[in-house]
């Protein structure tokens, strides 16, 4: 779980963290975006209030930047969850709310099978790329390699 605090001060610039290692990391993540949940607790607020401040337009998938409201992250269908960016969401709550301070916390989501069928893929092309550098002989000239097997071509 990584646990952040966003300044008020730095809301529009940067967010303030324990170390700036993590800034980098969480920054260059695209699952560093916050659901609809996430903001609920972050701004102490209900569900249906955040769904109020939130710039949505049923006849418009992605509306123009409004600072009187929370703009949600590009969508791509009008299914698509809404997700906020936490500078986004400290911005809303010190210039539209008055919080003085906002907290959102960005938790890693549960790994699935998807994410551990690539991570074996790469687990084997890591061991693949090691045998092949491991090879002293290893042919430059791919005639030279099929003068060397014995088998006939199928």
């Amino acid at each position: 779980m990584l646990s952040r605090s966003i300044d008020p001060a730095s809301a529009a610039g940067g967010v303030s963290v324990e170390t700036t290692a993590d800034v980098d990391a969480v920054m260059a993540r695209s699952d560093a975006l916050v659901g609809i949940e996430d903001v609920q607790k972050s701004l102490n607020r209900s569900r249906a209030s955040v769904y109020r401040y939130t710039n949505t337009d049923p006849r418009n998938l992605n509306p123009p930047f409004n600072p009187r409201k929370l703009n949600p992250e590009y969508r791509g269908d009008q299914k698509d969850p809404l997700l906020f960016h936490p500078n986004e969401v400290a911005r809303f709550a010190k210039d539209v709310l008055r919080i003085k301070e906002v907290t959102v916390e960005v938790l890693n989501s549960p790994s699935t099978a998807t994410q551990q069928c690539l991570g074996a893929i790469l687990e084997e092309l890591r061991l693949i790329r090691s045998h092949l550098e491991g090879l002293q002989d290893a042919p430059s000239d791919l005639s030279a390699r099929r003068e060397r097997q014995d088998r006939s071509a199928a």
